[in-house]
């Protein structure tokens, strides 16, 4: 469990650094280090408030097939910034992109170390 938590912060972190590196609207202020910590805060976030959101957002969720989660994923970044101020992110639309981002990463670093099994599970 500890070791998951660990691999998902790490992952967060590249996904976090990725979407700062992309995108305008995502800052940080000083070095690295600040968004190491983005990425702890997106990873607790994400591990005890996310599943609180999404099971009320679950009407809202079905009836959009499941994109909905993205908005709930933009929400959990915005949380961010509320507990963070050295990370910010301008708007509503540059925290969807940057989820985005962060998914993308998220997809990639799990199934490289998975070691392709979600290609090979079908």
């Amino acid at each position: 469990m500890i070791r998951t938590f660990l691999l998902r912060w790490m992952i967060n972190f590249l996904g976090l650094w990725a979407a700062a590196s992309i995108l305008s609207g995502v800052n940080y202020q000083g070095e690295i280090q600040v968004v190491v910590i983005a990425a702890l805060i997106f990873s607790i976030i994400n591990a005890f408030i996310r599943p609180l959101v999404v099971l009320l957002a679950l009407p809202a969720i079905v009836l959009t097939l499941g994109l909905f989660t993205l908005v709930v994923n933009a929400f959990m970044l915005y949380l961010v910034t509320v507990f963070y101020d050295s990370f910010q992110v301008s708007s509503f639309w540059q925290a969807l992109v940057a989820v985005g981002i962060v998914w993308i990463v998220n997809y990639l670093f799990t199934d490289l170390i998975e070691g392709g099994k979600r290609a090979n599970a079908v």
